[in-house]
């Protein structure tokens, strides 16, 4: 039995920054512009970030989607959304101001 090779992962399919996570991009056609879509795994999701459909917490650890606007310099605007957020941005008010008894997870 050989040996197993060590595969780098090619330039195209590299994160921002070069780094060495390997992902691909899908574009979404919707009603409110064309974004790129990345689903992130629980394993991977690292840090804690607020969901701008319910202006939750989405904690470390949960799988999650990242989407920002095609164009130029939308990559700037990635944002984090849990995951049915983001199926249902188009049936509700973006940043939609909770009450502040609201539990905040």
């Amino acid at each position: 039995m050989s040996p197993r090779k060590n595969r780098r992962n090619s330039p195209d399919r590299r994160g921002p920054g070069g780094g060495g996570a390997s992902w691909a991009d899908d574009t979404e056609d919707a009603p409110d512009g064309e974004w790129h879509v990345r689903t992130v795994a629980g394993a991977n999701a690292a840090k804690a970030y607020r969901c701008p459909g319910c202006d939750q917490l989405i904690p470390a650890g949960v799988g999650h989607i990242v989407a920002w606007p095609s164009g130029p310099g939308g990559a700037d605007d990635r944002r984090h959304w849990h995951r049915p957020c983001w199926q249902a941005r188009s049936r509700r008010a973006p940043n939609t101001v909770r009450s502040r008894n609201a539990p905040r997870y």
